[in-house]
């Protein structure tokens, strides 16, 4: 079988999530666990219902704290290096839906001197551009503006640098190079990050000089950064926090995950020209090489990208049901499946781009706080 390759900064090959789970150590969100949150909210998402958030470490003890009264708040974030793109979406999506189910907190981090250290051509002045262009991309989403604060990591490190240190002072080189891959010729600026991508998980403690639990929604790969995490922060007095993990949004071409280095990636900003050209030239396909042979034996969605975006962006479960058995009888063909994908695409693009332009007005109400 193929190796796949899950870092905080490349994903590679068919990802075997049962087995990315033995190997990270982290939980699977088991049936009880969505009956015990549905208690809470009534209703499930749809990204939990068809498992693309699959995987946890200590949400069950977030309901339980919050069961008692002591009510988490939410972190996540995004590093700015290129334009949106739609596997960023799938767990700000999510995020919305937990702060407006528990009416919680957000904390929105923008590390925007991660991707300037890791990556050799990328400048502060892109990462600045970038950042910007991302939180129009935020705030599209829909996040509560009374309870979304946004954390930019170059604009907030007078309040962010003193609790960096603590974090940095007990986390040794071994640990970093265990946990990250880093080598000697790895910068000084990369093994001190992950002590500032730790800060808001426990800030809105600090600042309320009282313990409170935290949950991050995120794709697992970043993982590596927030079990470091963990095992830090009762070091120094804080909880540890909690993380709900998502799937990756595959890559159109099939393996991996959707990168914005990839010339093939569907950004927030394209047009339908684009998305279309997108889909129909780079999106793996299900189906039959012959029209007849599909009519006869079916495609096969479970394999198919078009299916896979259906998955992670048609909220209608009948109607995603109908496509699965309609392409796996023959009756459906692959370029319908496309087009089916492509409009429900290029809707949902268009009315967060419509969104996105309202933003532009709306940062401050997100930085000032």
């Amino acid at each position: 079988m193929q190796k796949f390759i899950v870092t905080p900064w490349e994903v590679k090959g068919n990802i075997d999530y049962d087995k990315l789970i033995k190997e990270f150590g982290t939980s699977k969100i088991n049936d009880a666990l969505l009956e015990r949150t549905k208690k809470h909210t009534k209703d499930l998402h749809y990204l939990l219902k068809r498992k693309i958030f699959f995987s946890h470490r200590d949400f069950d003890w977030i309901l339980n704290e919050y069961e008692k009264g002591n009510k988490f708040f939410l972190y996540t974030g995004r590093a700015p290096s290129s334009h949106t793109h739609l596997g960023h979406l799938v767990p700000w999506m999510f995020t919305k839906w937990l702060q407006d189910k528990f009416k919680v907190d957000l904390w929105f981090q923008f590390p925007d001197e991660e991707k300037f250290l890791f990556k050799e051509n990328l400048t502060l002045k892109d990462t600045e551009k970038y950042t910007y262009e991302n939180m129009l991309d935020v705030i599209a989403v829909g996040f509560d503006p009374k309870r979304t604060k946004f954390l930019v990591d170059t604009k907030h490190a007078n309040l962010m640098y003193k609790e960096a240190i603590k974090v940095a002072k007990k986390i040794t080189f071994s640990t970093a190079k265990g946990a990250f891959g880093f080598t000697d010729e790895t910068n000084i600026g990369s093994i001190f990050y992950t002590s500032m991508q730790a800060v808001p998980a426990f800030l809105p403690s600090v600042l309320k000089n009282k313990k409170i639990p935290c949950l991050i929604p995120h794709a697992i790969d970043q993982d590596p950064h927030f079990r470091v995490a963990r095992d830090v922060m009762p070091k120094i007095d804080q909880y540890k926090p909690a993380s709900i993990h998502c799937r990756f949004l595959p890559a159109l071409t099939e393996s991996g995950k959707m990168s914005g280095s990839e010339g093939h990636t569907i950004f927030t900003t394209d047009s339908e020209k684009e998305v279309e050209n997108k889909i129909k030239k780079y999106a793996f396909s299900g189906g039959r090489d012959t029209l007849e042979e599909h009519r006869k034996k079916g495609g096969n969605p479970d394999i198919d990208i078009s299916y896979q975006y259906l998955t992670f962006f048609e909220e209608d479960d009948k109607k995603l049901e109908k496509i699965y058995q309609d392409y796996k009888s023959g009756k459906l063909l692959s370029g319908e499946l496309k087009q089916i994908t492509i409009e429900k695409i290029n809707k949902m693009l268009k009315e967060h781009q419509k969104k996105r332009d309202k933003a532009r007005k709306q940062i401050d109400k997100f930085l000032k706080w």
